[in-house]
């Protein structure tokens, strides 16, 4: 693999990735990043990126679902290898406008799958992340495995699982050679504030609500972003073509816990300035509609056949999430006060 196609390279997860790539990894390729940049696609979270790698780092505004776009990357760049998160990933905009969902995770998809087909010959990989979410819910005991049948609750993971669908055809049918991932929630540096644990960090500085849904209990899997990042690696460099991986952080959490750890932490780390508990901020709102129960992941086939394992606890990663929050100001008021997508009209056009 020497020229790796990343989608979504300046969202959270993604951007996260091409750092890993680029400073951490024993990868001595070139990354080219395709991102549409919507408002979750920041090219704030690859800042210096390319000054530090100008022959190893490539940046490319395009849609994935612009199919002239991507062949036109597979042909210019000789894309020997994709690692594609491009994908609209939040369940409660997914219920509001589901359109955008099936687009982008589903047509982007198929449509990257035929650009990868059409330089069959040249391609060493097509490696599609996805999420637990396909699987559905789970009661109080018992994980996700690599075998677990699908069972969507959302129109956001029914369009992933759609698209973990397409991907695995492609490789029966045309012998598309593929590997597939499917983690559980990710949390770290550069996460959007719409998603919990931003927003949650955000609203308790700010001394605004903290809304839990329903009465907290529902369950998830944290898995720190970096962690993923390593283990998509070992998967592309090490895991067996044709497979399936599930990542976890074996780090269940109720989704209460996690909003009060983080005002605990913030306790000791910022005070309010009253002294006030952020614990009273937590303000109980009426449930999503389809709200799963639990995710939990097993990863024992990830940790014994290719020897990964996650570094962080998410009592580690959760002080680090924070403590980045904390020292990047610049960056989350920008995103927050509309000024990057002001700043990225004046850009890209």
């Amino acid at each position: 693999m020497k020229n790796i196609l990343v989608t979504g390279g300046c969202g959270f997860i993604g951007a996260n990735f091409i750092r890993y790539m680029l400073e951490e990894s024993n990868f001595s390729g070139r990354i080219i990043n395709m991102d549409k940049l919507t408002y979750a696609g920041n090219p704030d979270n690859l800042a210096g990126i390319e000054a530090a790698y100008p022959d190893r780092y490539v940046f490319v505004h395009a849609d994935i679902c612009d199919s002239d776009a991507v062949f036109k990357v597979f042909r210019e760049y000789s894309i020997d290898a994709v690692c594609h998160f491009a994908a609209e990933t939040h369940v409660d905009r997914s219920i509001l406008g589901p359109q955008d969902f099936i687009q982008t995770n589903v047509m982007g998809t198929f449509i990257l799958l035929e650009a990868a087909r059409n330089h069959h010959n040249q391609l060493e990989l097509f490696h599609h992340v996805s999420t637990d979410e396909v699987y559905g819910t789970l009661g109080m005991e018992g994980f996700f495995t690599e075998t677990t049948p699908y069972q969507p609750s959302s129109p956001y993971s029914a369009s992933k699982a759609a698209s973990d669908h397409l991907v695995r055809a492609y490789a029966i049918t045309y012998g598309l050679p593929i590997t597939l991932s499917n983690c559980s929630n990710n949390y770290g540096p550069y996460q959007f504030p719409e998603k919990l644990i931003p927003l949650m960090v955000m609203n308790a500085l700010e001394g605004k609500p903290l809304p839990v849904y329903g009465v907290g209990k529902n369950v998830r899997d944290w898995l720190y972003v970096r962690d993923h990042c390593s283990a998509v690696w070992a998967i592309m460099s090490r895991g067996k073509r044709g497979e399936t991986y599930n990542i976890g952080g074996r780090c269940e959490k109720a989704n209460i816990e996690v909003v009060e750890m983080i005002c605990d932490l913030l306790d000791r780390i910022r005070p309010d300035a009253g002294n006030a508990c952020r614990r009273d901020l937590v303000t109980f709102v009426k449930d999503r509609p389809g709200h799963d129960l639990r995710y939990a992941i097993d990863c024992s086939k990830l940790e014994k056949e290719l020897g990964w394992r996650p570094e962080e606890s998410f009592e580690t990663g959760i002080k680090k999430t924070i403590e980045w929050y904390l020292d990047n100001p610049d960056w989350v008021e920008r995103v927050r006060s509309g000024a990057y997508m002001e700043w990225i009209e004046r850009q890209y056009g």
